[in-house]
């Protein structure tokens, strides 16, 4: 992010010398406006999860490993699957690899488990691992619409009392320090439950609607990005590219409007093969086609109205 510690409320300030091991290696290249980073607040100390909504592309997930890093806290992600269940990100416990050690015992000398010890056998989850970590932990619960409709109602009861029993060990954890935990949600099969929204603080993350705004998230991208030492982009084509992004998106009859994702690696392309910001103008003010759609568009139709003349 673009923000500095201070601007995030750091839990019974905590703010440690050395970033915890699990703690984000690279700074995200994220920026946040004052709104989301006050919903970020509000959430550490009112010690409620953050529901974040918004279209697919505009920086949802990458949200709480940049207040990960930012505040030196591991960072523990759960990507919710159509089967997930809620003990899924508290902990797992492998009985039959303990019964098999068990039967093979005597012959197996050199085993590092022990079978007497049901605890060499458990292993926590993405949110089990935020409740016995030596610090707070950000916990980013990706896409919880994907579960079935009990799995945000039985979170709840974790969320809530931030505590869970483990009956294979009969051990009853809870959290040393309450997580932060960050909820995306792409209301794939309708709204949550009314009782899981009520636990939840709720921000909507819009797509930025200013050219200012877009400018800003690619600078910072190109700013952050070690892995790519290409050149910086040539200003006036990104201010050319910007003003075509928005234009297209613009476009009422597109079935999937492209987010910023898509817009970072089009910029990209148009880096590489248009390196003249008056090539790319010409292209998008003297016909309906954009160049290198397969870029942008994931729907077929929304690909099609945009393909070259015959």
């Amino acid at each position: 992010m673009t923000i500095e510690k201070p601007h995030f409320y750091n839990d019974r300030n905590i703010i440690p010398n050395i970033p915890h091991k699990d703690s984000p290696k690279m700074r995200e290249p994220y920026v946040a406006d004052d709104e989301l980073i006050q919903a970020v607040n509000l959430a550490i100390l009112l010690e409620r999860p953050l529901l974040i909504e918004g279209e697919a592309g505009c920086g949802k997930t990458c949200l709480a490993k940049a207040v990960a890093y930012e505040l030196g806290y591991p960072f523990y992600r759960w990507d919710v699957q159509s089967t997930a269940k809620v003990r899924d990100g508290l902990y797992t416990y492998d009985a039959v690899l303990r019964l098999h050690d068990v039967q093979t015992r005597s012959v197996d000398v050199e085993k590092k488990r022990d079978p007497s010890k049901s605890g060499d056998y458990l292993g926590y989850g993405p949110l089990g691992k935020a409740f016995v970590s030596d610090r707070p932990a950000v916990v980013l619960i990706d896409e919880i619409d994907k579960a079935d409709l009990d799995f945000p109602n039985d979170l709840l009861g974790v969320l809530e009392d931030w505590k869970f029993s483990i009956p294979e060990t009969k051990a009853e954890i809870s959290a040393k320090h309450k997580p932060i935990v960050i909820i995306t949600s792409n209301k794939e099969k309708g709204n949550l439950p009314a009782p899981f929204l009520r636990r939840c603080l709720y921000f909507y993350l819009e797509f930025p609607k200013t050219t200012e705004a877009l400018e800003k998230i690619v600078n910072e991208h190109y700013r952050m990005d070690k892995k790519n030492p290409a050149r910086p982009p040539n200003p006036e084509l990104v201010k050319v590219s910007v003003d075509g992004f928005l234009k297209i998106r613009e476009n009422q009859s597109l079935y999937k409007k492209p987010g910023t994702s898509e817009f970072l690696d089009w910029l990209k392309s148009l880096q590489f093969y248009l390196t003249e910001a008056n090539q790319l103008k010409e292209q998008l003010q003297s016909s309906e086609t954009v160049p290198y759609r397969e870029v942008l568009f994931k729907h077929r139709n929304d690909w099609l109205k945009y393909r070259p003349a015959q």
